[in-house]
């Protein structure tokens, strides 16, 4: 795991898995409610280079006025990649999380990896594989029917650049006393940390205080951790509770930052800086002010990492009900009139 996770491949044949039909001029596939559907699968070896899709129920829909308007779709729609006949997935997260926003909101950014670019959902991240990959969706909601868009660019490859590691992505969520430590990732396997998400809502108006905790990582079992900072807003390079608000950069930014509600998401992206370990990663956030001072929080979070062979995501989706730990949704809409 010596090599950046970025390929400059010169040869290999390029094409794109799409849910277009040109005989039928059909541009979605619907997932039912509970439902759990293989959108694509690829044999033989190759990687994918640009991963886009989008949905609507987030968004009031102008050809369907009387349709249900939820933006928890965007935490009950799950995605799962699977590589090289792991029999688990190795990315397994919600779509809204997995993109970099965690709220059930949709927030336009863009970064060099990821980002939620004016209506639709991308991912840069490198994704090799070596014996085939598919793509599942499963769908969470009770009464809702996800109609998805996909194009997936990729390329043909007679043989992978050496040391080319297999793209994993771990999503947790759920509540913190206030001073419990926020764990991650705890990740078993060579490789290398490639970046992380988190969306945080405190429970009560105004209080950002989450943010003074750092960042603590354990390589490889060592003690003590190779890793600590000074604040959770200073790893994502940010400062005194990201004092300008939102912004995003090509490896780091907010982009969403709501005060009042004491509401944020935050990404950064590990590239020239990554954290390479040898046998596990253990990451969490750990706040050192005492408890009695700090109050309850709900989070979600996405790590994104590379393993030498794919595995299954070092967390599993929780249930449904505790996927929508929230105190609050903010009420925001979109004009989808063209």
């Amino acid at each position: 795991m010596e090599d950046r996770p970025i390929f400059q491949l010169s040869q290999g044949r390029t094409e794109q898995l799409t849910t277009f039909d040109p005989a039928t001029g059909d541009k979605t596939v619907f997932v039912a409610p509970g439902e759990r559907k293989t959108i694509f699968s690829l044999e033989g070896r190759g990687m994918i280079a640009r991963f886009w899709m989008t949905l609507p129920g987030w968004f009031w829909r102008y050809w369907d006025p009387d349709a249900a308007v939820d933006p928890t779709v965007l935490r009950l729609t799950i995605l799962r990649l699977y590589f090289d006949g792991c029999p688990e997935p190795s990315v397994e997260a919600p779509v809204g999380d997995f993109f970099g926003v965690g709220h059930c909101e949709f927030q336009h950014y863009t970064s060099r990896y990821l980002g939620m670019s004016s209506g639709g959902f991308y991912c840069y991240f490198p994704m090799p594989f070596d014996r085939g990959f598919r793509l599942e969706v499963e769908n969470l909601h009770q009464q809702e029917t996800a109609e998805l868009f996909f194009n997936i660019t990729w390329q043909r490859l007679k043989q992978l650049p050496e040391q080319s590691g297999r793209f994993h992505c771990a999503f947790r969520a759920g509540e913190n006393a206030g001073g419990d430590p926020l764990e991650t990732a705890n990740i078993q396997g060579q490789g290398h940390l490639a970046g992380c998400a988190l969306s945080i809502q405190g429970s009560v108006p105004n209080n950002l205080a989450f943010l003074e905790a750092p960042e603590y990582i354990w390589v490889d079992g060592e003690e003590p951790p190779a890793l600590v900072g000074t604040g959770l807003e200073d790893y994502f390079n940010g400062g005194w509770y990201f004092r300008d608000g939102p912004f995003c950069a090509e490896t780091h930014g907010v982009p969403l930052k709501d005060p009042l509600r004491s509401m944020i998401s935050m990404y950064r992206f590990h590239d020239g800086d990554r954290v390479n370990f040898q046998r596990s990663l253990r990451m969490c956030f750990l706040n050192p002010w005492k408890k009695e001072r700090l109050k309850p929080f709900r989070y979600s979070s996405t790590v994104y990492y590379y393993l030498s062979e794919a595995s299954p995501a070092c967390f599993r989706i929780p249930p449904a009900k505790d996927l929508l730990c929230l105190y609050r949704v903010r009420d925001r809409d979109f004009q989808a009139i063209p």
